[in-house]
């Protein structure tokens, strides 16, 4: 009991020693009175070096430490309450909305994700492929070029696309949605056997074959003209996806479409400035 009391919070252990010192004294003066010694009594915590003895020997001791038990036994309910409360988990208060209170949330609730729009799922399918076909454009750079400013450009486009795949994945895997979209007329075949169309603005066949084949500034030029190609398309499936009722709502897809609206505008016109320049001016 006495470690209970001690364990305690300093304010609580502070008024346990103050009535316990009391207690102790005043059982140590009647001790002494009956023993015919002087009540001297050396507190510290609460043991008692000479007295106790004397307390032993008349009861008094038994009664300071169920004093002191009794104290601690006051506080240890609510110390009790505060690690349970602490062990329950943080408290989610809710905002109210203007004029009305807040409220705190059962700890049993849990937050549910939005519904989802199939034209969510749709674009967030379209654009992996999408930009998979512009990870494999960047992949031929180290090979075909010797072109600094397409080697920076391309493994900016290879870093920033390659995440925007891993997003897209877990986003889709997240509300049990598949990471490919099945569509008639690709050149890919699907699952049933059916050529699968091409996204806006990916290259055909016919022109990766051209780029695989090219080599400096020929690739260059196809590689900025194609990527492009490649760039514009995606902005038309950003709007798209914004022109369709009820889409885009998604606190992920909006941000994730919007900031691929202003990159890529943005690379579109550094690929723009690239091309203007004479073979003469670039760096080799």
């Amino acid at each position: 009991m006495l470690r209970t009391a001690a364990s305690l919070a300093l304010p609580a252990r502070r008024q346990i020693a103050s009535s316990v010192s009391f207690l102790l004294l005043r059982d140590s003066v009647s001790a002494s009175k009956m023993s015919g010694h002087s009540p001297r009594v050396k507190f510290l915590g609460v043991c008692c070096k000479r007295q106790a003895p004397s307390l032993r020997r008349h009861g008094a001791l038994p009664g300071v430490l169920l004093a002191a038990s009794s104290l601690a036994g006051l506080f240890s309910p609510n110390i009790r309450a505060e690690q349970g409360d602490s062990a329950k988990g943080p408290v989610v208060v809710q905002p109210g909305a203007p004029g009305k209170p807040s409220r705190t949330l059962p700890p049993g609730m849990r937050a549910t994700l939005p519904p989802l729009s199939p034209a969510d799922v749709a674009f967030m399918q379209g654009m992996i492929m999408h930009h998979a076909q512009a990870v494999e454009m960047t992949a031929l750079i180290a090979s075909h070029t010797e072109n600094e400013g397409v080697r920076s450009l391309g493994a900016r486009i290879s870093r920033s696309q390659s995440d925007e795949i891993k997003f897209m994945k877990r986003w889709l895997a997240a509300r049990g949605e598949p990471i490919s979209m099945a569509m008639p007329g690709m050149t890919d075949m699907n699952t049933s056997g059916q050529p699968m169309t091409a996204m806006p603005g990916m290259l055909t066949p016919e022109q990766m074959e051209a780029l695989r084949k090219a080599k400096r500034a020929e690739f260059d030029r196809l590689f900025l003209t194609g990527m492009i190609q490649h760039h514009d398309g995606a902005l038309t499936m950003v709007k798209d996806l914004f022109d369709t009722a009820g889409a885009g709502q998604d606190a992920d897809v909006f941000n994730f479409a919007t900031d691929a609206d202003n990159t890529q505008r943005a690379e579109i016109r550094i690929m723009q400035t690239m091309l203007e320049k004479k073979p003469s001016e670039e760096k080799r």
